[in-house]
């Protein structure tokens, strides 16, 4: 029974996805989402106690998933040695987001979509997830600047971030796919230049250890 009920919850979330992501959260009804999932708005109750709790779930479901493609994208394997630059990393992250969008599917930013349908109802589900998985792509950000010695890494992270979803919504609107690339190259620019700026320090040398 269990197992049939973790299954009719998976298909209410994959309905939902494909509805609320292809025409909107609010133009899409309950009834729609247990139709398409096959099952009656009773059952959907049941799995979920309001559209609210719907919503919370779909966009929970997208969070790991949306960041594991551009992890994945900038991802070493050991044995090919060091990990690569983090302007090379970040270069390709910019452009895992320009082949999104070439996919004719591509509406944009799911978390920043559903953000904007709800921005006058402060701590509604749908801004909730969209700030924590906002939060949770420019931690990772923070890491990869880290890694690299960045000592400024937090403000970098957050105006790489910035570039980041100003591109999506650039391409979103006029559907051109080459403000990816633009943004990639600004994102390059703001951390060569900081590098150059900051070169990093040495690595302070060891006294020689004494002889008895």
């Amino acid at each position: 029974m269990a197992r049939n009920s973790n299954e009719t919850r998976r298909r209410l979330v994959e309905a939902a996805d494909k509805l609320f992501y292809g025409q909107g959260i609010q133009a899409v009804g309950v009834d729609a989402v247990a139709q398409a999932a096959g099952v009656t708005k009773r059952t959907l109750y049941y799995h979920f106690k309001s559209k609210d709790d719907l919503i919370a779930a779909y966009l929970d479901a997208r969070d790991l998933p949306t960041l594991g493609r551009y992890q994945g994208v900038v991802a070493q394997d050991v044995s090919n040695g060091p990990a690569a630059p983090a302007a090379e990393q970040i270069a390709r992250i910019f452009a895992q987001m320009e082949a999104n969008a070439r996919n004719k599917e591509w509406k944009g930013c799911s978390f920043v979509r559903a953000a904007s349908e709800f921005a006058a109802l402060v701590g509604h589900p749908a801004r909730v997830a969209a700030a924590k998985h906002k939060k949770r792509f420019e931690d990772w950000l923070l890491e990869l600047l880290r890694a690299e010695g960045v000592e400024d890494a937090a403000m970098l992270a957050r105006q790489i971030m910035i570039l980041f979803d100003g591109a999506v919504t650039q391409i979103l609107i006029h559907r051109d796919t080459s403000y990816a690339r633009s943004a990639g190259a600004a994102a390059q620019s703001l951390l060569r230049a900081y590098q150059k700026a900051n070169p990093p320090r040495p690595s302070p040398r060891k006294p020689a250890s004494r002889r008895a």
